[in-house]
């Protein structure tokens, strides 16, 4: 296998610099690895990554690393990679394949890299690793326990695999823990997505109509920061009942076509494709934003764009201008990729400290039960998801109350 592909070595003192910082900032995944730098519970497996490569991804990866692992690491997104990130993790002795910018050839490229490890385990991020070891790199699988799917849109392809028994091997949904999608979906998508926005754009947010599209739970954050920021929010769902939540949140609801020619800034949050497409561009006004924080390019139709544009042109740095016949500038941020991973920095440390701590236990739990799992999708099991809030709130010097074992009693009973 070939060792290393990333853009340059010299880079690395300064990703050093970023994953120490956030080391600071990541006290559950710090405490973890110096339990396992102590039990050493991954020793002697290979492990490969493919999650957003920046330095809280760094981190997690050292900490099972610290746990016995041999492990090798790519982006899940091109323009997500931090070249200083993936130079640091060299130095350290990973196996490491992306930089930024990737066309679509070298990024399978550097997945397929990734893989050359023979991996035991496979922690996902949208479900590329997943999809290559059902397809081209099957040869792979006869050394596959299991994985961790860390996103939506991972997960439910990981779902629609396992419905259609076509799932080869037992995969765990980080996403769907309680410490993962009530905190890293809503609060960690709702600030890094409008730091992206207002880092890239230099706009005030204050006083802006912002179409949300989309209300899950990364839909809730991004509408809610908005509000807080000032902006007039409308939300566009097709799902009735996260409808009814989001009008008694406070935010105005309507069809996208409807909501087309009032926003200033859209923001799409939904898994789905096509959802912004050449009958919301032809209607939206001048200089409208148009931003994506769904894990795929595909949300926010880029071929319709370029179809329906006169002439397109660089705004600034991450910002495409797509000039239409009659005047109009519509403005694309980081291509349509994930806007606070292609613009920013992505999720506070502080937020991602919880879901990757999910990640590291999963990581162990599928070691020590992979010969007793079902090729099918499994929940964080409720004592790992309980045990990360516990070490969260230590690591916020934050005590809460327990139940008397009288108590106890009287929730689990029926007699009183």
């Amino acid at each position: 296998m070939k060792k290393n592909m990333i853009k340059d070595i010299n880079q690395a003192s300064l990703g050093h610099k970023k994953i120490e910082w956030v080391k600071r900032n990541m006290p559950v995944l710090s405490s973890i690895e110096k339990s396992f730098e102590k039990d050493r519970p991954l020793a002697g497996r290979r492990i490969a990554m493919s999650i957003h490569l920046e330095a809280k991804t760094a981190y997690l990866a050292k900490v099972l690393k610290s746990a016995g692992a041999e492990v090798s690491v790519t982006g899940s997104n091109p323009l997500s990679t931090q070249d200083d990130i993936a130079a640091a993790l060299v130095e350290d002795g990973f196996y490491v394949y992306a930089w930024h910018g990737a066309t679509d050839e070298e990024y399978y490229g550097h997945l397929n890299g990734t893989l050359d490890i023979k991996p035991n385990i496979v922690i996902d991020d949208g479900g590329d690793l997943v999809h290559l070891l059902h397809s081209t790199r099957k040869e792979l699988l006869s050394d596959i326990f299991g994985g961790c799917e860390e996103t939506t849109t991972g997960v439910m392809r990981l779902r629609a695999r396992e419905k259609e028994k076509q799932l080869l091997f037992p995969m765990i949904s980080v996403n769907d823990a309680r410490c993962k999608y009530l905190f890293d979906n809503r609060y960690g998508t709702g600030q890094s997505v409008w730091d992206g926005i207002m880092r890239t754009t230099n706009l005030i947010i204050a006083g802006k109509t912002v179409v949300v599209v989309g209300y899950g739970w990364c839909g809730k954050g991004v509408a809610n920061k908005a509000k807080g920021l000032g902006a007039n929010v409308i939300v566009c769902e097709v799902n009735p009942i996260k409808a009814i939540e989001a009008y008694m949140d406070g935010f105005r609801i309507m069809p996208l076509i409807d909501a087309s020619p009032l926003g200033d800034i859209f923001v799409t949050v939904t898994g789905c494709s096509k959802v912004l497409k050449k009958e919301n561009f032809e209607l939206m006004k001048d200089g409208a934003v148009l931003a994506n924080a769904g894990h795929f390019d595909v949300e926010i139709c880029k071929p319709d764009l370029e179809l329906i544009a006169a002439e397109k042109k660089i705004m600034r740095k991450n910002i495409m201008g797509y000039l239409m016949d009659d005047g109009r500038l519509i403005n694309l941020l980081g291509e349509g990729r994930l806007v606070n991973l292609a613009a920013g920095d992505g999720h506070p440390a502080e937020i991602m400290d919880m879901s990757f701590a999910l990640q590291a236990f999963c990581a162990r739990f599928i070691n020590d039960n992979y010969k007793n799992l079902e090729k099918k999708v499994y929940n964080v099991p409720e004592e790992i998801d309980n045990k990360v809030a516990y070490m969260k709130l230590k690591g916020m010097n934050i005590d809460i109350d327990t139940l008397t074992e009288e108590q106890e009693k009287y929730l689990k009973g029926w007699g009183e």
